[in-house]
């Protein structure tokens, strides 16, 4: 409900929420350039509204309370597609770039899901495979993402206040406006999308 109340307030498309047994997993159908705390704002509000429920549950449900704290602290795990990955994918974002970020987050993921393996809880190991099947999905897909990514700012002109000097397209961040360097000339990053997509 969380995630679902701040996307409204940002105006983003919600195209499905999956229901899991850890919460709900919220669809969006958005560019993946928008902003960052935009992004931020819709991801933690998810356990922002779950710590809020908390002491909106009365003393008497002790169960009840017990389970919304384990199911935050589990979301809250650096595990994709969890509010814990999707949060530390923001923070690399802000001072990194997409792809390196990315990358780093599917690594991160998946070492979580080794240490979190030595619990073995049946259904605990239930939840962890069906969160590794979701990380593999996101290792395959890393390709897709970036090259979307990348034709976005190839297709809409992002209006974005910090500009960076780079000599790699692989360095193109999110909320940058990025000028390119490459044998002692420097060219704007419309021209080396262009050039890149015009020739597949």
């Amino acid at each position: 409900m969380g995630h679902i109340i701040a996307a409204i307030i940002c105006k983003w498309h919600i195209e499905k929420v999956i229901l899991l047994p850890f919460g709900g997993l919220t669809i969006f159908k958005e560019p993946l350039n928008k902003p960052l705390k935009e992004e931020l704002f819709i991801t933690i509000m998810g356990p922002l509204f779950q710590i809020f429920f908390y002491f909106l549950i009365g003393d008497n449900n002790i169960l009840f309370k017990q389970y919304n704290i384990a199911i935050l602290l589990f979301n809250l795990l650096p595990i994709c597609p969890l509010d814990g990955s999707k949060i530390i994918n923001i923070v690399l974002n802000k001072c990194s770039s997409f792809k390196k970020s990315y990358n780093i987050t599917i690594i991160l993921s998946i070492i979580t899901l080794i240490i979190c393996s030595y619990y073995f809880n049946l259904l605990f190991l239930t939840v962890l495979l069906f969160l590794l099947i979701e990380t593999i999905k996101l290792f395959i897909k890393r390709k897709y993402y970036y090259n979307r990514f990348l034709l976005e700012r190839y297709l809409y002109d992002f209006k974005f206040k910090k500009e960076k000097i780079i000599n790699d397209i692989n360095k193109m961040a999110k909320e940058k406006k990025h000028l390119f360097y490459l044998a002692k000339k420097y060219y704007s990053e419309k021209e080396i999308l262009t050039k890149m997509f015009d020739n597949r």
